[in-house]
């Protein structure tokens, strides 16, 4: 299959339009400009999701199932079915191996200890990811059932203009304006684009094949004749050419009697196949952007049946990240109307106290302060000897899970604590509302809001983290380092940004509990101090394992702790972020798991030191 031609269509208009920057500039704008498509495809296929829906909804039937109970569960069911199916179809495809692909070599028998794989630990494994494809599935299913409702429709414009959608909103209109121009900044943007293009087919890992008869040279010719064969290949998505034939041939990228020092040859023979393969950031030896043509010679006494493989990859899979960014995007509108749609009362308490904290000057005053550390940072010198980029690294992300946990302690005593002793929590139970979903939907409207601060101090972040090498190159005068590397140093601390925001939450629901019971100063005070020994609990549980002649009640307490208290130490991995250690996206599954867990059981004790509570 021939890729798109995008490159002339696109080339002649776009990459010609061009701001003439310098490379510094344009390297550190690159990796943003890919986040900022990303944005733009996220709202644009949530708008394209949204009219399909509005569309639906004026069907009866579809768009009152969000109304009736049975009826809702039951389309749940028949589009987690649906959505399963595909996802058990579609998943062998995209983890198949390549064609020819040799797997990793793997110690069979490892020692005792050692990770050695066992029949369980792959059943387990396996089993844990269809239960987490069943969960996905089943989510997409319930909100697709909750846009479709005609409720939905009618308080869209209501929940893009109020609460936590607005500044969302507003930030993704930004980044798609930047998306738009920005194609201005970027170098041969249209590449890029190309292999966003390109990845479904590159995806699967499918190797083109095609055959050929080589004729055998005269008999009285010394040297065998080139002869040309017809190929189909993009030079910057070749990975490797590997070649089969029952005769000896050799193979070059250009003609044999005008090749230049730049050419690459290799030979093939019966039981030996002849392979080249690109070497990463080498030199690439074919001259022109799509390859038609491939030069062969015939060494043997017969005609040569020559089967040639071409296997490629995208040539910048950096792309890659604007659809996760858009998937992200779109995640955040279905879990709001999802919300609205399946908990009404819930939504409403969780939009009002949403909207009260961040429109409250508190907000406002750490979300500057953030901003401007993060930009002050970047200007900072460490003097660690060249590793400056790990150390703002460090220090950010620790600016945002403070500033993070800072504004769910504030927003859990202001939104509960001083709502219990100012008795508007009784004007509000007055109503068809119940304390559950009072105290859950206070819950969820501060996780809106600290998931904006992480969201709106995470981009900013993102930013200048990608502009770090090139500021560190031009101080050291070193070379500029590629957009390739900026995207990569930017990269490493999502996951960071994630568990973070999963730390946040732990504290909020904490932090919630307590409010039921105590003002804002106890509940500062008892929340910093879970904080602190979150973190040093399980540190002091393994120093005590390993120390001798320790008292046993101080193990006992040292456990004691660290069984009641969360492990906040398992959010924290900033010096392997900053280390470049990449974080697998297994531990950011259990971190998760390990935050819903610890976040369910601090509501409940907030619903059972709230249900008997004395609000007159």
């Amino acid at each position: 299959m021939h890729f798109p031609e995008l490159q002339p269509l696109l080339g002649a208009w776009i990459d010609n339009f061009q701001i003439q920057l310098g490379d510094k500039y344009i390297n550190w704008l690159t990796p943003i400009w890919i986040l900022c498509v990303g944005a733009l495809l996220g709202l644009a296929a949530s708008i394209v999701l949204w009219l399909v829906a509005a569309l639906l909804s004026k069907i009866p039937a579809i768009g009152m199932l969000a109304e009736k109970r049975t009826s809702s569960w039951i389309a749940t069911a028949v589009l987690t079915v649906l959505l399963f199916g595909g996802a058990l179809v579609a998943l062998p495809m995209l983890e198949q191996r390549p064609e020819g692909a040799q797997p990793q070599a793997v110690d069979q028998n490892p020692p005792a200890g050692e990770g050695r794989p066992t029949a369980l630990t792959q059943t387990l494994n396996r089993g844990g990811s269809l239960v987490s494809v069943l969960a996905v599935c089943f989510f997409l299913a319930m909100a697709l059932v909750a846009v479709v409702s005609k409720r939905s429709i009618d308080e869209t414009g209501l929940a893009l203009t109020e609460g936590v959608l607005y500044p969302f909103s507003i930030l993704l209109i930004a980044m798609s304006v930047f998306a738009i121009f920005g194609v201005t900044v970027v170098r041969k943007p249209s590449t890029l684009i190309s292999s966003l293009v390109r990845y479904p087919e590159l995806s699967l890992g499918t190797a083109q094949l095609r055959e050929y008869e080589i004729e055998a040279p005269p008999a009285d010719f010394t040297e065998p004749p080139t002869q040309e064969i017809d190929v189909f290949f993009r030079k910057d998505e070749i990975k490797e050419i590997v070649v089969s034939t029952n005769q000896r041939v050799e193979i070059c990228t250009e003609p044999f009697e005008s090749r230049s020092l730049n050419a690459a040859a290799f030979s093939a023979s019966s039981g030996e196949d002849g392979v080249w393969r690109r070497i990463p950031n080498g030199f690439i030896p074919f001259a022109d952007e799509e390859v038609t043509k491939l030069y062969i010679r015939n060494f043997g006494t017969k005609t040569a049946d020559v089967k040639i493989k071409f296997r490629g990859a995208l040539a910048h899979p950096e792309i890659l990240a604007a659809p996760t960014f858009a998937m992200c995007a779109m995640l955040v509108y279905l879990l709001y109307f999802l919300q609205r749609s399946a908990f009404p009362k819930m939504a409403a308490i969780a939009h009002a106290t949403a909207k009260s904290d961040i429109s409250h000057p508190f907000f406002l005053l750490l979300t500057g302060i953030g901003v401007f550390a993060l930009f002050l940072f970047v200007w900072v010198s460490y003097f660690t000897l060249g590793e400056d980029i790990k150390m703002l690294k460090d220090s950010s992300l620790s600016t945002i899970l403070v500033l993070s946990i800072v504004q769910a302690v504030f927003s859990a005593s202001t939104s509960l604590s001083e709502e219990i002793e100012g008795k508007t929590a009784l004007t509000v139970l007055s109503k068809p509302v119940s304390r559950r979903d009072f105290v859950l939907g206070k819950f969820i409207g501060i996780a809106w809001t600290v998931g904006l601060m992480c969201v709106i101090l995470g981009l900013w972040m993102l930013v200048w983290v990608a502009f770090k090498p090139v500021y560190e190159a031009r101080e050291s005068s070193e070379d500029i380092p590629t957009w390739q590397n900026c995207y990569a140093q930017m990269m490493q601390i999502v996951p960071g940004l994630v568990l973070a925001f999963m730390e946040a939450l732990v504290m909020a629901a904490i932090s919630i509990a307590i409010s039921t019971r105590l003002p804002m100063l106890p509940n500062f005070l008892i929340c910093f101090s879970i904080y602190v020994l979150g973190h040093l609990t399980p540190l002091l549980v393994q120093s005590q394992s390993v120390a001798e002649h320790v008292p046993q009640p101080v193990v006992f307490l040292a456990k004691w702790l660290a069984t009641i208290l969360p492990a906040l130490d398992h959010f924290n991995i900033q010096a392997s972020i900053a280390a470049g250690v990449e974080v697998p996206l297994l531990y950011l599954a259990w971190a998760g798991l390990y935050c819903v867990v610890y976040s369910t059981i601090a509501m409940l004790l907030a619903l059972t030191l709230f249900e008997d509570r004395d609000l007159a």
